[in-house]
């Protein structure tokens, strides 16, 4: 028996018209930028365009962790790129990023600025030039790696694939929520099976791995990705949740977090980051009290 409802691809596809989920305003089967805008330039060595998502806060815990260290030339200026506004689509971006994501850096600090994107990437680039947080002898850093491109290639089933279909979807279909929660939870054992006899992810030392893991995974077992907490029964993954409470006790992921963050508490958002004494001033709770 032929469901009557089901979709028939045409033979060719065409980009019709948005598709009603949520951030189809910004979703087109182009690349290049859509309107003329420059980037600003702050006075720091180090300049972030991005946003408080997960990809967005592995490069600011990164960068506050180094500070953290004493690395002064870690410095940096965190502008906001509002991608549900299409500021990632402005020439400027496009120039630093042509794949128009967040999040995207530019090293300023030698004679010729130096652009990198992917979040992968900016984390490896800063690890090498501060020498911290990748291990340099051969069998640990190909462990850091290994898991580092785990999340790379494993978060897009959690993000694009579960959190699209369960949280953000115009409607809510069972075979794709069934197949990406199955896949969301099969990435968590695996975690979960690592973290039962490794303290960190890559194996004693915190590293870049866990930066780059923790805002995803570690923020769905804190119940802050999707709403899908209990869906997900993530309390059973023990190992995971007791790795995403002593990485997020750490200060400088704590403060890494809120950096470009637009949702949450307003104390938990600082939409641009230009100094250290941000956080103490110019969250929004600051900021909205001050012009009330």
């Amino acid at each position: 028996m032929t469901d009557s409802t089901a979709y028939v691809p045409p033979k060719v596809w065409t980009w019709e018209k948005a598709n009603g989920g949520t951030f189809a305003n910004i979703n087109r089967p182009t690349a290049g930028a859509t309107h003329e805008r420059e980037l600003p330039i702050g006075k720091h060595p180090l300049q972030l365009y991005s946003q408080g998502t997960p990809n967005g806060q592995k490069v600011t815990i990164m960068l506050e962790e180094l500070l953290a260290l004493g690395h002064s030339g870690a410095e940096y200026d965190a502008w906001l790129i509002k991608i549900g506004d299409g500021d990632q689509f402005g020439s400027g971006f496009v120039e630093v990023n042509p794949n128009s994501k967040i999040p995207a850096l530019v090293d300023r600090s030698g004679p010729t600025p130096l652009r990198v994107f992917e979040s992968g990437a900016i984390l490896v680039y800063l690890a090498e030039k501060f020498g911290a947080f990748l291990p340099t002898e051969p069998t640990a850093r190909a462990e850091t790696l290994s898991w580092l491109f785990w999340q790379m290639g494993s978060a897009p089933f959690l993000g694009g694939g579960f959190g699209h279909f369960y949280a953000y979807a115009p409607t809510k279909l069972e075979y794709p929520i069934n197949r990406y929660a199955m896949e969301a939870k099969r990435q968590l054992d695996v975690l979960d099976r690592r973290l039962a006899d490794n303290e960190f992810i890559a194996g004693a030392d915190y590293t870049i791995a866990d930066m780059a893991i923790w805002p995803w995974y570690g923020g769905l077992v804190k119940g802050w990705l999707y709403d899908a907490a209990e869906f997900l029964s993530v309390q059973d993954y023990t190992n995971v949740v007791r790795w995403a409470d002593q990485i997020f006790a750490r200060p400088a992921v704590a403060r890494g977090r809120k950096v470009n963050r637009t949702s949450g508490e307003p104390s938990s958002q600082l939409h641009e980051r230009h100094d250290a004494g941000d956080f103490d001033t110019r969250t929004q709770d600051k900021l909205i009290g001050a012009n009330s």
